[in-house]
């Protein structure tokens, strides 16, 4: 205790005034909250003013404002900029300087509003680049936070290359320029790839101003369509179309190609402005055809793919790029007019010969019939005359039936070669297209590849015995079973038909003769070697009639021979000497004898 020192209290010290609460200094209160306030800035509740951030979490912001306490803001407010760092200075409203915890209550996001329409209107003047939050998607863009206030952002102005995921840009922080106003509904439309555009053009104009034909460039794949592929060169675009992505047959580019792929594209072609350019990929590398096996030749079998089918013939792929045609007369014997359909689809895998092979011009034509054996090599062999068979209509002539036995082996029935009795005016009465006919084979005609060939000789000539059936002037019952203007047909026994002209076919009364009327005919002409009968019904009554006038005739004839006998005897007796008797009396006897 003996340490301590005696400090002695201030003279003047106001005990009384201390313990009543009074002030005790010779400052007074009111001076000393003048000081106090003049080191703190003066603020007015809903006012903007600006702070320095002083420290951040995860959750808020701590802005100073230089007032007596410092305003928390939630983090949320700044997430249009992620790069917001202590020390930067941002805006603020007031929104309450003191709340019951004694908080000073600030608004990043009320501050920005209040001051945002006219830094939008002042962006777009100045054409400023400004940062903004893509809050969502919406029809046709996206809605962008910019100072506060809803902007949007029209899908074709994101990015310079169409985009195909709207979703991956949702919720980031991108630069954008304020590219329209309206100032009566306070819309605001931003653009982000108007930033990108002046300096593409920059580059584009670089790139088009180096292009060369035969150039080889580094591209992207930018979009796909069905009849090629758009390449983005850098800022310009060029188009491989579909027929130069590849030496062989693409159906769809897709198989060659995948959006966003980078790959190497030679210039083929372009305009005097440089703004069509036509791109090739195919030729990167060599012509199938110049590394086609040196040793094939004509007559070599090779295997392939049907890649195009057309109704003459088939396009087959021997190898990526290689291809050779198949005429559809080289894919059957058969001469029949057929299309390659009928043979083939496209997918089929085939064997084929080589018929022509031209390196320089790059073609080959293929068959396959020659896989098979020519049927008419051995013709004589196989279907040798008189050789019975059965074929297959094919197609009706006026004058007869072409029909075929086997593929490739055509032959022609005569219409008169299919029936013995029966007049066949058309084919068609006779059998159908697609119908099975039994035939013989008649001739051969190795030439012209084609057979004569007969239906009717599988049976016996019925005329044969028609010959000494109907001979003429035998009689026969017919019926009339076809009118025509130069007669009529006469349906005969045995199943055989007769011609009667029209006055043949007068009856007796005089009247003529009827459709499907039964009558008698007459034979007045048989000609086995042109299968005719002529027939006639009047005959009968009229050759009657002379038969008896005939007779007559030949009655009176006798009466009359006999009268003139009496009288030259009697003519002779009275002219006659006696040495005539003699020779009288002979004649009497010859006459008597005659009776």
């Amino acid at each position: 205790m003996e340490n301590l020192k005696n400090i002695a209290p201030i003279d003047d010290f106001n005990w009384d005034a201390y313990e009543n609460g009074e002030a005790v200094t010779s400052v007074s209160q009111e001076e000393l909250e003048k000081a106090y306030d003049g080191t703190l800035n003066k603020v007015n509740d809903r006012e903007v003013v600006d702070g320095t951030v002083i420290s951040m979490n995860k959750r808020e912001v701590v802005v100073n404002i230089g007032y007596k306490s410092d305003g928390i803001i939630p983090l949320s407010e700044f997430r249009y900029n992620p790069e917001l760092a202590i020390g930067d200075t941002v805006e603020v409203y007031i929104e309450n300087q003191e709340d019951k915890k004694g908080q000073l209550i600030l608004s990043h996001k009320k501050a920005r509003a209040t001051r945002s329409w006219d830094r939008v209107n002042a962006a777009l003047e100045s054409e400023e680049i400004i940062k903004g939050f893509i809050k969502c998607r919406t029809k046709g863009g996206m809605i962008v936070d910019v100072f506060g206030i809803e902007a949007f952002l029209p899908g074709s102005q994101i990015d310079v290359k169409p985009i195909r995921d709207y979703d991956v840009f949702v919720g980031k922080t991108m630069e954008f320029k304020v590219v329209k106003i309206n100032q009566e509904f306070k819309n605001v439309v931003v653009s982000h790839k108007a930033l990108i555009e002046a300096e593409l053009e920059q580059q584009k104009k670089d790139i088009i101003g180096k292009l060369e034909k035969g150039q080889v460039l580094e591209g992207t794949v930018k979009n796909i369509t069905s009849y090629g592929v758009f390449i983005d060169l850098g800022g310009v675009d060029g188009l491989v179309h579909i027929t130069d992505l590849s030496w062989g047959r693409v159906s769809d580019p897709k198989e060659v190609v995948e959006l966003d792929q980078k790959l190497n594209v030679v210039i083929l072609d372009f305009d005097d402005d440089k703004k069509r350019i036509a791109l090739g990929l195919k030729q990167l590398t060599p012509h199938p055809w110049d590394a086609l096996d040196p040793n094939l030749k004509v007559g070599d079998t090779v295997k392939g793919k049907v890649v195009v089918m057309a109704d003459y013939g088939a396009f087959i792929e021997i190898a990526t790029g290689v291809e050779g045609l198949i005429h559809v007369s080289e894919m059957s014997w058969s001469q029949h007019l057929r299309v390659a359909q009928d043979f083939m689809k496209v997918g089929d895998e085939v064997e084929a010969v080589i018929l022509t092979l031209d390196r320089d011009e790059r073609k080959m034509s293929l068959g396959i019939k020659q896989l098979r054996q020519d049927p008419w090599e051995t013709i004589e062999e196989k279907y040798p005359i008189g050789s019975k068979h059965t074929a297959k209509v094919r197609n009706f002539t006026n004058f007869g039936v072409f029909v075929e036995i086997e593929e490739g082996v055509d032959g022609l029935i005569h219409i008169s070669d299919l029936s013995w009795t029966k007049k066949v005016k058309h084919p068609s009465e006779f059998t159908q297209i697609g119908g099975d006919i039994p035939v013989i084979v008649l001739e051969i005609d190795k030439e012209n590849r084609r057979l004569s060939l007969g239906h009717k000789q599988l049976e016996e000539n019925p005329w044969d015995v028609f010959e000494t059936v109907f001979t003429v002037g035998s009689i026969h019952e017919g019926t009339i079973i076809e009118m025509l203007d130069k007669g009529a047909v006469i349906a005969l026994p045995y199943g055989v038909e007769g011609f009667a002209t029209p006055k043949h076919l007068v009856k007796e009364d005089g009247s003529q003769a009827h459709l499907d009327e039964k009558l008698d005919f007459k034979v007045i002409e048989f000609n086995k070697d042109a299968k005719r009968i002529i027939l006639s019904h009047s005959r009968i009554f009229e050759d009657a009639v002379k038969a008896e006038k005939k007779a007559e005739k030949k009655a009176s004839s006798k009466k009359t021979t006999k009268k003139e006998d009496s009288a030259n005897i009697q003519n002779q007796a009275a002219s006659t000497t006696l040495g005539d008797i003699d020779a009288l009396a002979a004649l009497k006897e010859q006459m008597e004898n005659g009776k």
